[in-house]
């Protein structure tokens, strides 16, 4: 019999009971009048112990809850171990409600055991080993200081007393050194309690952190990769992006499909639609969503196209939410004539003018000194800006896998201007994944580069060029029509007035301009629940988010440090 309710349940019992027990520890008058009918009875030493024990039981609770949810299978080994202790403090204070919960809990966790069976990161391990030995140390050290230069000790303890007393401090327990006034023994007495609590809540917390294995393209993996976009790369514009170095990939049992992704806060991250064979997609997501499963990760999936969505949503049972639409440009109906691309022409027309010389062609046909060169004048305009992209960004220029991409750049008076990368979208289509420009270069210059592309394209064998994702394009398109109703109006005046710090509308209006057609691409997520978890892994994959940093920045897609349009 299956028991799902268990983990979730257990997750906000242990919760409570952990309350509880620091509830007991830390108020002086929780449960004072029970427990002093047994104070009598046993040993002061008991009491102390009782309520400090107490404090460490229900942090660690605390702190395993989450994980118990997560059906980690370390958290139900350890909170197997502490709610017995839980029950017993409970019990010398009294408080026999308490207990039966725990013990409760107790029952229904080994009866449900079958329930946990996450795998943690095998690496977290000998991290919480790691920081262990080295906090014990300090724990050691420091609180052999505080024993030795405090002045209110007592006679002359040996190192032997002071090293005793401050073990069984740090567990809790007063040690053999005795103090002039009861206020010195309560300051060393909860220091040292504080230093081993503290070293316990961080081993825990290293044990049962959710996994963050490191993403790593294998050369293998890499070359049946390539294998399999030879074959079927056409199908999605995002599927070169799959060979960025820093993911993971997974699959099919048949070979004949896979699905690359990240594990970024828990979240298993993939992106676009599958590759390969669109029969295989239904075994590479079964692997996928059993991976998932095994670690405990939230499944969930960014920039998937229509038919991919589809895929996802019937053979995982999950949900889509439409987050924008990619501009994609047909080569042979691309023209700069009529009165749609007024605007466009007379920008193309003024910055040729200005100087400008542009060139398009495929790696292969540069030089390593001219790729350098293009590299060093990328990066000089990046500047410290941190490098951005998970799902619509290769992650490097000019590496000699990649001689089939394509590179556009703008010079003047025979100084580079502005470069435009772009990757292979099966033989025949082409994908942007790099803009940038000089700070002191003519407004106007990514619309001549992608014009002179597009103009390019057919001599180079491409028919359709995918430019910048927009996201929410079609609250924005349909806000402005005549008829909207008040809801979408106020969505959009939402979206406008955020745009005044993110490029929301400036990429729809810049895209706009090519008069492209519109792919709505999705987001895969399993519960409404895991939505806001899952937009701040995948803010964090596109590195919008730099955790580690005191300055977080926000912006929306795509990768363009420099602006868009004049």
């Amino acid at each position: 019999m299956k028991h799902s309710w268990i983990p979730s349940a257990a997750g906000y019992a242990s919760l409570t009971i952990g309350l509880l027990d620091i509830a007991k520890a830390v108020l002086p008058h929780f449960g004072q009048s029970r427990i002093g009918a047994w104070s009598e009875l046993l040993p002061g030493i008991v009491t102390t112990v009782a309520r400090a024990t107490s404090l460490v039981v229900g942090i660690l609770l605390v702190m395993i809850a989450h994980a118990l949810r997560r059906r980690k299978v370390r958290a139900w080994r350890a909170v197997v171990v502490l709610l017995p202790v839980s029950a017993a403090i409970s019990i010398l204070h009294q408080h026999v409600v308490a207990a039966l919960i725990s013990l409760a809990l107790l029952a229904a966790l080994v009866a449900g055991s079958r329930e946990f069976a996450a795998l943690p990161d095998p690496r977290s391990r000998w991290r919480a080993l790691g920081n262990l030995l080295v906090l014990c140390a300090i724990d050691v050290g420091l609180g052999f200081l505080i024993v030795s230069v405090h002045q209110s000790v007592m006679g002359h303890p040996t190192v032997l007393n002071r090293l005793e007393h401050v073990l069984l401090g740090l567990a809790g327990i007063e040690g053999p050194i005795t103090f002039t006034s009861a206020r010195a023994s309560d300051l060393v007495y909860f220091s040292l309690l504080a230093l081993g609590t503290l070293t316990a809540v961080t081993t825990l917390y290293l044990a049962l952190r959710p996994a963050r294995p490191v993403a790593e393209l294998s050369e293998e993996d890499e070359r049946r990769l390539r294998e399999l976009l030879s074959r079927h790369g056409e199908r999605d514009s995002l599927g070169y992006f799959a060979l960025r170095r820093d993911k993971s990939v997974l699959f099919s049992p048949s070979g004949k499909a896979a699905i690359a992704y990240r594990v970024v806060a828990g979240v298993m991250l993939a992106s676009g639609d599958p590759i390969g064979d669109p029969e295989a997609w239904p075994a590479a997501i079964k692997v996928f969503m059993g991976e998932a499963r095994r670690h405990a990760w939230v499944p969930a999936v960014i920039g998937c196209g229509e038919t991919g969505g589809e895929v996802w949503t019937r053979e995982a049972g999950m949900s889509a939410l439409e987050i924008g639409d990619e501009a994609i440009v047909e080569v042979a109906d691309f023209t700069l004539e009529g009165r749609a691309m007024r605007n466009v022409r007379q920008m193309v027309n003024r910055t040729e003018r200005a100087g400008y010389t542009c060139r398009v062609q495929r790696v292969s046909a540069l030089s390593e000194e001219e790729l350098d060169g293009m590299r060093q004048a990328a990066d000089a305009w990046r500047g410290s800006q941190t490098e951005r992209g998970y799902s619509m960004a290769l992650g490097r220029f000019g590496d000699p896998a990649d001689t089939d991409c394509l590179v556009a750049t703008a010079a003047k008076d025979g100084e580079l201007k502005a470069v435009l990368h772009f990757v292979p979208w099966g033989p025949r289509g082409a994908s942007l994944d790099l803009m940038r420009r000089a700070h002191d270069a003519d407004p106007g210059l990514n619309e001549l580069l992608i014009v002179k592309t597009l103009q390019a394209a057919p001599s180079l064998g491409i028919t359709q060029v995918s430019l910048n994702f927009a996201m929410f394009r079609a609250a924005l398109a349909r806000g402005e029509r005549l008829g909207a109703g008040p809801v979408l109006r106020a969505w959009r005046g939402v979206l406008i007035f955020l745009s005044h710090w993110f490029q929301i509308e400036s990429l729809y209006r810049f895209n706009a301009k090519f008069r492209p057609i519109w792919e709505p691409r999705f987001v895969i997520y399993p519960n409404a629940r895991d939505l806001p978890r899952i937009g701040v892994s995948a803010l964090q994959a596109e590195a919008f988010i730099t955790v580690g940093r005191f300055r977080r920045r926000l912006r929306l897609p795509r990768l363009n440090p420099a602006p868009l349009a004049s």
